[in-house]
């Protein structure tokens, strides 16, 4: 078994799916030394695990673009078959997935039980509710015999280029004191998972006010609402680099910060990832699916005993019942006294 020449996995779902499934592949490199480790993503998460030493090669699949359809399958299919590969693990629990890996003939194919084309899999595993989805995901090696128990973080690594692209973005910004910064990713493509803006510019013109540099973080849709938050905050301390960097320079803008502020979304999974404290804010969704922030100082501030809550697995455009008192339940004192907290912690554990 540990003979394997070459390992595929597969997650093709959205950016803090891929980060979750690293600690995947650090552990099956853990017990496949020699084995090349590949890795199916969509094309805005391949520069994100590009880099990272335990994958050989990312092989990207556009399945909303450029390679929608069966003739973009089919393109995948052939790559995937040229390989040989002799086992795959799959944590991504589509049909398609399931589809790929069985149609390339790959003999030894570990899928979830509750998968769509768990009929497709040579072997499957248990999907535990009551685990993290860092822990689940590395559960599919149970499959071949292999339990591990230990605490596995994901791990980033941006680049030389990443490193000076964050020097010159703050010089650029004019950040007055980079060793003290405090980033919010305060986006979401899901509305009900998002954190009210004005609170969050209340929350940042607070953090200014501590003496913090405020950096507001996101992709290139969120450039508007980073925008909006810049501007209500009413304060020079608060910068906006959203839609300014890749995936991994905001990684390591997120490493150089005391504390990261976010949704439920994929930026916490990259703090977890580069050592990074977080504040998680979770509003339709809760943290016994399974994608709480994973560090062992993070915490997450949430609005206990609403019986609407989880209103669904990934949030919604809007609220079901037209309250969204998950969210408005939750005052900017109640966020900024647990960011006071974790602060507080973090300083005392680097003996400051």
């Amino acid at each position: 078994m540990r003979t394997i020449d070459r390992i595929l996995i597969v997650q093709t779902a959205f950016l803090g799916d891929v980060v979750l499934t690293i600690p995947l592949i650090q552990v099956v490199r853990q017990f496949f030394a020699f084995s090349k480790i590949d890795l199916v993503v969509l094309p805005r998460a391949a520069d994100l695990v590009r880099t990272h030493p335990d994958v050989h090669q990312v092989i990207e699949y556009d399945k909303r673009g450029q390679d929608k359809g069966i003739a973009g399958f089919l393109r995948l299919l052939r790559q995937i078959r040229s390989h040989k590969y002799g086992l795959a693990i799959v944590p991504h629990r589509s049909l398609r997935s399931a589809l790929l890996v069985s149609l390339a003939g790959i003999p030894i194919r570990i899928g979830f039980d509750n998968s769509t084309g768990r009929w497709l899999y040579s072997k499957t595993v248990r999907y535990r509710q009551d685990l993290h989805e860092i822990e689940r995901n590395i559960s599919l090696l149970e499959a071949l015999g292999i339990h591990h128990h230990s605490r596995e973080l994901p791990k980033l690594y941006p680049t030389p280029p990443d490193v000076q692209r964050i020097d010159k973005l703050l010089f650029d910004l004019e950040v007055s004191h980079p060793s003290n910064m405090i980033a919010i990713a305060p986006g979401t493509i899901w509305n009900t998972k998002r954190w009210l803006k004005e609170r969050y510019a209340e929350l940042a013109a607070h953090l200014a006010e501590d003496r913090y540099e405020v950096i507001l973080i996101g992709g290139e849709e969120d450039k508007p609402l980073c925008r909006e938050i810049k501007e209500m905050s009413g304060s020079s301390r608060v910068y906006s680099a959203a839609g300014l960097l890749s995936t991994l320079q905001s990684a390591e803008l997120i490493r150089r910060c005391k504390l990261l502020i976010s949704n439920d979304s994929a930026p916490l999974h990259f703090a977890v990832a580069v050592g990074t404290p977080v504040v998680a804010i979770f509003g339709a969704t809760v943290p016994e699916f399974g994608f709480a922030p994973y560090g062992k100082h993070d915490t997450v501030v949430e609005t206990l005993g609403l019986s609407c809550r989880p209103c669904s697995i990934h949030g919604g455009n809007k609220c079901p019942i037209k309250t969204f008192e998950c969210m408005k339940a939750i005052t900017v004192e109640k966020v900024h006294r647990r960011v006071e907290e974790v602060l507080e912690r973090s300083a005392s554990l680097l003996g400051r």
